[in-house]
């Protein structure tokens, strides 16, 4: 009798994971039911059929993070597992569940919380149900991808049968990372799987504490900031409130400045020193740009632009959307002033794609944001068909959003060039790296009031307020003449912002 209950479970979770393996919505068209042999019945006392269809949904659904099981010693329950949430995810942290063991859950309720290498995300319910057992506790770091967070059951009587559930392992662990230098592969088909490895250990939560292996402590750059100024030393927090226990700017509020440390001589091998952990985005951000710096052939190109008609337009249109609550900032025409000349000089709005060129139609601006956690870029699609109102509203909700941490995959995936300003800071002129895979990338210097040359003033020059921006191409799409030409139609249009208007 307990074998064949086993045949049919085993039948049951083959055809649940065929389901979910199918790209097609797969719909039972009648109940399917298996009938033992009379042999059998009377052998093993069984006296019904089986009706494998009771269970199964009549159309799969969230294949990719979720998967139904049926075991003889266990309900019937849902699997989910930890989804890539951008296509750069390799791990995650649990932030927190907003779901607690034996909640009821409908379809679409948001579960927990994730922090990905770009944002932190809510991760929703995929159907109705259960919460019957949480395996990876808010905090935890490093998450696989494929790594079983939770379980989920239909009836509320079941959730008890769960109370000591444990991993078997059973989901798919993400492919082992290449060694340091190493190229990463195409895409291919997929190969035979082949035999599983022994279960990997199920990652554990950090301590609440601040301070981790080896003493060393982990905190937010803008508490270690925060501290600095403050004189306060981060070693007298006993603990964090933020995730994993990391000290945050709120845990400040009530530590009391320290003496200022005493200036010697230089360090010697046994200077106090700290180690900070890097965040998932700290680590794309490294990958990245080194695989930017070593792969793409940069170069540089350098204008410098006269600023004074821009700034009185700008002041003029200020003062007529001020009603509005609009303010249009610098930054705002440069990017219109990029897509316009993206579309004059289409080859700057291209990507290499090792076999050809890909040159996109539409100009989709993606805009550098400097985050707490480190740099991300959000895009301003079609820029070259927005208004500079529009694209003043859009660019101060989503730098407003990335400094949240409450950016959307798509606010932030794409883009064809980026526009990289630091002239807020005063920075006088810079070179930017590359964003793979767009072919350019505008860095934006500070304006500055600049003696020029003036036939008609009595001195012979006059003071004009001039802006340095420097254009990064990649050598193997865009050539040293087309990127001077992209840039000579940007220094136009911001000489002559009028024509930005037409």
């Amino acid at each position: 009798k307990f074998a064949m209950l086993r045949t049919v479970n085993l039948i049951r979770n083959e055809l649940g994971s065929a389901t979910n393996r199918s790209s097609v919505l797969i719909k039972l068209s009648r109940p399917c039911t298996v009938k033992q042999p009379e042999v059998l019945k009377s052998r093993c006392g069984i006296h019904h059929c089986v009706n494998i269809s009771a269970r199964l949904p009549l159309v799969s659904t969230h294949s990719e993070h979720s998967r139904r099981w049926y075991s003889p010693d266990l309900p019937p329950h849902q699997k989910v597992m930890l989804p890539a949430l951008s296509p750069t995810m390799e791990m995650g942290t649990i932030i927190s569940w907003e779901k607690k063991e034996g909640d009821k859950l409908s379809e679409g309720d948001l579960l927990c919380e994730i922090e990905t290498d770009k944002a932190t995300m809510g991760f929703e319910t995929p159907e109705e149900g259960y919460l019957a057992k949480i395996l990876i506790p808010a905090g935890t770091r490093d998450v696989p991808l494929g790594k079983l967070l939770c379980v989920l059951v239909y009836s509320q009587e079941d959730v008890a049968a769960f109370a000591d559930f444990r991993d078997d392992g059973a989901a798919a662990a993400p492919p082992p990372s290449p060694p340091a230098g190493a190229q990463p592969s195409p895409a291919s088909e997929p190969t035979p799987v082949s035999p599983p490895a022994p279960p990997a250990a199920v990652p554990t939560p950090v301590a609440p504490s601040a301070v981790g292996a080896a003493g060393r402590l982990f905190a937010s750059p803008l508490a270690k900031r925060l501290a600095a100024e403050k004189g306060v030393s981060l070693s007298q927090v006993p603990s964090g409130s933020g995730p994993s226990g990391r000290i945050v700017a709120k845990d400040l509020d009530t530590a009391v400045p320290t003496a200022a440390p005493h200036v010697g001589a230089p360090a010697h091998p046994g200077a106090v020193y700290e180690d900070i952990s890097l965040t998932s985005m700290r680590q794309t951000i490294a990958r990245r740009l080194l695989q930017s710096k070593q792969m793409i052939p940069h170069y540089y190109l350098t204008v410098d632009i006269q600023m004074d008609q821009l700034l009185r337009l700008r002041e003029e249109l200020n003062q007529t959307l001020k009603a509005d609550n609009i303010k249009l900032s610098v930054n705002d025409f440069v990017i219109k002033a990029t897509a316009l000349a993206c579309k004059k000089v289409p080859e700057a709005n291209s990507s290499w794609q090792e076999t050809f060129i890909r040159e996109y139609k539409t100009v989709d601006v993606s805009m550098a944001v400097s985050t707490p956690e480190g740099l991300i870029t959000p895009i301003v699609f079609e820029a070259e068909k927005k208004g500079l109102a529009t694209i003043s509203q859009e660019t101060k909700s989503l730098a407003a959003k990335a400094r949240e941490k409450k950016l959307q995959p798509q606010e932030f995936q794409g883009g064809t060039i980026t526009v990289s300003n630091l002239g807020m800071f005063g920075v006088k002129s810079f070179s930017a790296i590359i964003n793979p895979p767009q072919a350019c990338i505008l860095a934006v210097s500070s304006t500055q009031d600049t003696a020029i040359p003036d036939e008609n003033a009595s001195s012979g020059y006059r003071t004009a307020k001039v802006m340095s921006v420097t254009l990064s191409c990649d050598h193997r799409v865009v050539d040293g003449a087309v990127g001077a030409q992209w840039l000579k139609h940007f220094k136009q249009l911001l000489e002559s912002p009028h024509t930005m208007l037409l």
